[in-house]
Order: C-alpha cells, then sequence, then structure tokens
C-alpha cells in the first residue's frame, strides 16, 4: 500500500475512526479550559473545515481541519504521522488551522499533535502530489528537529495554543 493512498481507503472504520478523533479534540479541549472554549461541527465537510472553536465572550473563531492517526497504524509505531491535505478544498488564511494528531486507540487520548496555522502550512509544504494532495510528514521524537517541530504539542498543551490563537484572532479583528 502506497504513502499516498487515501487514507479512507485503508479501512472501513476509518471515517468513523476520523469523526471519533474530532469529538475527541472538542471534548479535551472543552474539558481542559473548564468550558471557556466552545467548539462547533460541520454538517458537511466539504470546505476542509471540521472544528470551528470559540471562546466564552469572545466574538474570534478558529476553523481547524484535523487529520488523525491512529496508533494501530505503521507509521505512527514507527514514530511518524503522515496525512495527506487535499488541495483543492485548501483555503490558506489567517482563521484556519491544520490540526495533525496522533491517537491512542487503546487509550482514547491524544499522543501528540501538530496545530499549524494554514498560512505556515502553505509556505511549508511542496507542490501537491499527481493525486492534488499536499503531504505532511512530522516525527513524534521528542528530539526530533523536523520542520514541524515548533507546532508539536502534547495532549495538555493543545487546549492552551487553541486559546492563544483565539487571542491572537481577537487582538488582529480588534486592530482591524
Amino acid at each position: 500500500m502506497s504513502y499516498d493512498e487515501d487514507y479512507q481507503d485503508k479501512s472501513p472504520a476509518a471515517g468513523r475512526m476520523g469523526k471519533a478523533a474530532e469529538y475527541l479534540v472538542a471534548a479535551a479541549c472543552i474539558l481542559a479550559t473548564g468550558g471557556e472554549l466552545n467548539v462547533s461541527t460541520s454538517l458537511v465537510d466539504d470546505e476542509g473545515v471540521d472544528l470551528v472553536f470559540h471562546r466564552r465572550g469572545s466574538t474570534a473563531t478558529l476553523a481547524v481541519q484535523v487529520k488523525a492517526r491512529m496508533s494501530t497504524g505503521v507509521q505512527v509505531q514507527q514514530g511518524r504521522l503522515m496525512a495527506f491535505v487535499r488541495s483543492q478544498t485548501f483555503q490558506p488564511r489567517p482563521d484556519l488551522d491544520m490540526l495533525f494528531l496522533a491517537v491512542d486507540v487503546e487509550c482514547g487520548a491524544i499522543m501528540t499533535a501538530w496545530l499549524v496555522p494554514s498560512d505556515e502550512f502553505s509556505k511549508k509544504v511542496t507542490e501537491p502530489n499527481s493525486k492534488g494532495r499536499f503531504r505532511f510528514s512530522a516525527s513524534m521524537k521528542t528530539k526530533s528537529k523536523d520542520q514541524w517541530v515548533q507546532f508539536r504539542l502534547t495532549n495538555a498543551e493543545l487546549p492552551r495554543r487553541i486559546l492563544a490563537r483565539l487571542a491572537d484572532l481577537e487582538q488582529t479583528n480588534r486592530t482591524s
């Protein structure tokens, strides 16, 4: 099986697992912030947005596309996360982030995450492959120095980073 194959093609349960990972992120962020963060989900995911975060009492929102890989996958077991983003739906903008995460399926927990602003993602990825996809490949190893290391987060760091991103967007909205 080539690494370029669509994740949805790998298993009949892949869509279900991906949706569960999205809800895992949403629940963990709400709980870890004592309800300060709220999360909305899309009924239709044709624009590449899975979750929309907003802070209680604020007007700023952060749209997030989630790409999850499970601990049962070979790449994750080897300490690497690889995912593909469709160029047809990817439109970088200040209020869109890409969230790549490895999920421990036995514990039902986020192992490692990368929250990458879409503008930064578009600067760091190369041209789309022959199937029109951008490739994200990052090491999960703590001593790694790959190009994505500055965006790597633990489960506990993720909600705080989302709050920080929302604060930045709120500040930008005030000065605009």
